[in-house]
């Protein structure tokens, strides 16, 4: 069974620079445990290396791209070799001028592709590797050319300093949430621009409905519910960096603990599809699904999910998000599969990457 996205975009370039998945959502859903067998979809590698956090037997970080797997490699490499603030200085969660010094410093854990993909873009270190990918530039276009016809800067800094929700609802309702948000953001993100300047348009080959009006109910959510100031993923896209709050991966309490299991990460450019058969009877505890379930069809998601339970131990967790097509356990598969409805809505509403509709958690029977 091959990949069905693999037919229709373009994995050459870094598409996304970072895992816009939150991290401490995931982790609380799946429960890793000590010695679990891990497979994780890839991106650029941050959730692969929070989930190392947790110390499993194996995690297998898989990307049918080339491109993200380079920005893995260099995590990995950064992990080993710098300090926890040049690490976020590499990435861009810290101003820095010597981003160059300390991609020298990693290049030479690097295999000779990897090295050739860095060596060849300059720039894209020098801007720090979280700023990498098409769909961080997205954002950064809506952040230097959108967001200024909104609001001033004053007004966007006064959305990290509101300490509860009353303050925050209020100050959404009376000075953030203007003519020109709505009219702006529906623009900005709709399925036309997103799918042009973000994703890519065959992500949105199984949508249905209006893209726009799912994220913009969701940043309300973000913007009121969650605090901005305890959000990275929100702070990236408004200021380009993390100025009050770090990803699970980027934070120091966690380094330790991930860069002491580095030796169990496995890294293969290839699909889940692929992978699958290569486990030779090897059960798998814990899936991250990332939100692969959205790019393929109905059909296509079902056998894909019975293949995942047929490698997986009893009690093994499913973890995975819905954007902007619906995809969670067929009924049929209710003696194989039970779905964790109840942890994954209560996950949800923590959820700092606030553009997804739903966050789903299922358990092998």
């Amino acid at each position: 069974m091959s990949s069905e996205i693999s037919k229709y975009a373009d994995f050459e370039k870094i598409r996304y620079a970072q895992c816009w998945e939150d991290a401490d959502v995931l982790l609380g859903g799946l429960n890793i445990q000590q010695g679990d067998v891990c497979i994780s979809i890839a991106s650029a590698g941050d959730n692969s290396l929070a989930m190392l956090s947790k110390n499993p037997g194996k995690v297998v970080a898989l990307d049918l791209s080339l491109a993200q797997l380079a920005c893995l490699h260099l995590r990995v490499a950064a992990y080993k070799i710098l300090e926890h603030e040049e690490v976020l200085e590499l990435v861009g969660s810290r101003h820095s001028q010597r981003r160059a010094a300390l991609y020298g410093r990693c290049r030479s854990l690097l295999s000779s592709e990897v090295k050739s993909f860095w060596d060849a873009q300059p720039h894209l270190i020098e801007a720090g590797i979280g700023s990498a990918g098409k769909f961080e530039r997205y954002f950064a276009t809506f952040r230097n050319y959108i967001m200024p016809f909104i609001h001033n800067h004053k007004t966007l800094e006064k959305l990290f300093t509101l300490d509860t929700f009353e303050e925050r609802e209020a100050f959404y309702n009376i000075t953030f949430n203007n003519w020109r948000w709505q009219t702006l953001f529906r623009i900005f993100f709709s399925r036309f621009v997103m799918g042009r300047m973000g994703r890519d348009p065959s992500f949105f080959r199984y949508v249905e409905g209006s893209v726009s009006e799912r994220i913009l109910s969701r940043a309300k959510h973000a913007l009121t519910v969650l605090n901005p100031a305890k959000n990275p993923y929100l702070q990236w896209i408004m200021t380009g960096y993390h100025p009050r709050a770090l990803p699970y991966s980027l934070r120091e309490e966690n380094l330790d603990a991930i860069r002491s299991n580095l030796d169990r990460l496995e890294i293969h450019a290839m699909s889940l599809e692929d992978f699958l058969p290569r486990l030779d009877g090897v059960r798998v505890q814990r899936y991250n699904l990332s939100d692969i379930f959205e790019y393929m069809s109905e059909d296509n998601y079902k056998v894909l999910l019975e293949h995942l339970v047929a490698a997986a131990s009893s009690g093994a967790r499913l973890a995975y998000w819905n954007m902007l097509v619906p995809r969670q356990r067929p009924e049929v598969m209710a003696e194989q599969l039970r779905s964790l409805s109840d942890c994954a809505k209560t996950l949800h509403l923590q959820d700092k990457a606030f553009f997804y509709s739903r966050f789903v958690l299922e358990e092998v029977v």
